[in-house]
């Protein structure tokens, strides 16, 4: 899997990531599929600017923009306030796919 359309297709067929992926893809896989819980116990684990930008997207996911903002700040990525979470979703997917 190296592309947005077969993690897509991954998600709406299987019921969890494979291991051996990268954490952040699976805290992703977790976030599409509405696991908020499982996705943010991943992410909040993993200690890197992407780590953050997740962490981020998902307390944005949860409504709690404040601590989104933290986390967008230790990401050194801007705070999202207008784009939409699913094209947030796509845009760190694609990122993080690219570097799997």
């Amino acid at each position: 899997m190296n592309n947005i359309d077969d993690f897509l297709s991954h998600i709406s067929k299987e019921d969890s990531p494979h291991d051996d992926w990268p954490e952040l893809i699976q805290a992703m896989w977790w976030a599409k599929k509405g696991d908020w819980e499982m996705a943010h116990n991943i992410a909040q684990d993993v200690e890197s600017n992407d780590g953050s930008w997740v962490h981020a997207y998902l307390h944005r996911v949860e409504g709690d923009l404040g601590n989104a903002g933290y986390w967008y700040s230790r990401a050194g990525k801007p705070a999202k306030t207008s784009e939409s979470l699913n094209d947030e979703w796509n845009e760190i997917s694609i990122s993080l796919l690219e570097y799997k």
